[in-house]
């Protein structure tokens, strides 16, 4: 065989694209600046979640070099996340980091779960209303969460917080290079070390790592009541954890016009978090905030740089860890006031918006953040906000049957004309629309234009055919659609419905 030849029958074998050395440059790049931006946030996050900043650390090393190698979406970052801080709060406050830890695990078990039964294709069913109250919620209990910190504490924290606030708004305007958050601490840390402010640091609020890692189980009671008090919060991480992590990498295909597989994202997720807490981390999801640095700002496209973010992480704070300590925790509460500011949906709540978006819409929102707000759990704020989404959408749909009708010349038959979805909600009308006193000995009910969705509309049509049936007329009815008529061969007749 020629080698021209050899060479067109022989597949050539394909290479990762970070191989290329202008791709390794940027993934690389991406993944340190990534990793700085990592740090105050895992720390916050940390403390927001009352466990000791190590363990925030170790769960951003953890999740992000995990879902590097298991997730759907390349390019997008999993590490420890406010959202998860939230709903694991309550628990590490009452009974402590080993059922925290415990609680994590079997999150990550049941985000396994959840994908092998195809989660991923149910969030077509969250609404977006649903998805702003999710996110405005987040960012009122974030920002909520930084008010003990500002209270009973020297004045000179009021001022710090006011400077490490304008350099995170400024700093942006006049270059992104370096991320604004970690050039604020940087600069409150070296003004209260040198000017020795007596304020609040980091180190306060506990040990930082000094090593790294290892594996372990928690130390825990392995009873029925132990699943039992961590079950909730474990459904709650595997939930809020999902819902943040799929949302986020729709948003990353959209900014890279590429396609993710989201049922490998769920279970990598899963995997990810499993992994946490055999390492003493507690939990995360994918971050909205530094998957936009490292995609958007820093041009980063593949798994590398997430996997380096990690890296990085880890290096930085076991090497640093002394430095880290002496961190003001003022800087850390104006960083945590901004991710509050940026992540809440302005647009929503903005005059011009509530004028033009439907009731039923702000309702929906609302009813998801009332709920978060009033529970301090994310989770159960968007089950609410489904449920809310569904009555109000049954509710409308129910208005959108019509029945009009018109009368033979002969006058011997009417034939009714149903136009609309027919199912519990908008069914339940449809037997007051027929005049059965007066009507003719033949009725006809046209369905050309209808659809038959469930047992309540068969029974309405049963109902109506009884109605006319004690009187001594016959009811015919014509022209249903193949899914309308299957489902009305099979009931009608058979649900025991009377006059």
């Amino acid at each position: 065989m020629s080698p021209v030849l050899s060479a067109v029958v022989r597949p050539r074998l394909s290479r990762p694209s970070w191989l290329s050395p202008k791709v390794f440059r940027t993934e690389v790049l991406a993944g340190l600046v990534v990793a700085l931006a990592l740090i105050p946030e895992a720390i916050s996050f940390s403390i927001l979640a009352g466990v000791d900043p190590r363990v925030g650390l170790f769960a951003s090393f953890t999740m992000a070099v995990t879902i590097a190698i298991c997730g759907g979406r390349p390019a997008m970052i999993s590490a420890a996340t406010g959202a998860i801080a939230l709903v694991v709060a309550p628990l590490a406050k009452e009974h402590g980091l080993d059922h925290l830890i415990a609680a994590v695990i079997l999150g990550g078990a049941i985000q396994i779960l959840l994908a092998v039964l195809g989660v991923a294709k149910l969030m077509r069913f969250i609404p977006r209303s649903v998805m702003v109250g999710f996110v405005n919620a987040l960012a009122i209990l974030i920002f909520a969460a930084q008010v003990p910190h500002l209270l009973g504490v020297p004045w000179l924290v009021y001022p710090l917080v006011a400077v490490a606030l304008a350099i995170m708004v400024g700093l942006p305007r006049l270059t992104r290079a370096v991320p604004a958050p970690l050039v604020a601490i940087v600069v409150l840390t070296l003004t209260t070390v040198v000017a020795s402010i007596a304020v609040p640091t980091v180190g306060d609020e506990g040990a930082l790592p000094d090593s790294l890692p290892t594996l372990g189980l928690p130390q825990i009671p392995w009873t029925m009541d132990t699943l039992t008090l961590i079950a909730p919060y474990a459904l709650g991480i595997a939930l809020v954890g999902l819902m943040e992590s799929l949302m986020t990498a729709k948003l990353v295909d959209d900014i890279t016009d590429t396609h993710s597989n989201k049922t490998r994202e769920s279970w990598g997720q899963g995997v990810a978090n499993i992994v946490t807490g055999f390492f003493g981390g507690m939990g995360g999801c994918a971050m909205i905030g530094q998957t936009m640095i490292n995609v958007k700002a820093s041009g980063a496209r593949t798994r590398l740089s997430t996997f380096l973010a990690g890296v990085f992480l880890l290096v930085l704070v076991v090497a640093l860890g002394d430095v880290v300590a002496v961190i003001p925790m003022a800087a850390l509460v104006a960083v945590m006031i901004i991710v509050a500011v940026s992540t809440f949906d302005w647009h929503s709540v903005a005059p011009r918006t509530l004028k033009r978006m439907p009731y039923g819409e702000t309702t929906v929102m609302l009813a998801t953040v009332v709920t978060t707000l009033a529970t301090h759990n994310l989770a159960i704020g968007v089950v609410v906000g489904v449920l809310t989404a569904m009555v109000v959408f049954a509710r409308r749909v129910a208005h959108l049957v019509e029945v009009t009708s018109v009368l033979d010349p002969d006058g011997t038959t009417r034939v009714y004309f149903v136009h609309g979805e027919l199912f519990f909600a908008s069914s339940n009308d449809l037997v007051g629309r027929f005049d059965y006193a007066n009507d003719p000995d033949t009725v006809v009910i046209d369905m050309t234009h209808a659809h038959v969705w469930d047992a309540s509309s068969v029974a309405a049509l049963d109902a109506i055919t009884t109605r006319y049936a004690t009187r001594g007329k016959t009811v015919e009815i014509i022209e249903l659609n193949k899914p309308s008529a299957r489902i009305h061969d099979t009931l009608a007749g058979q649900l025991g419905v009377g006059h």
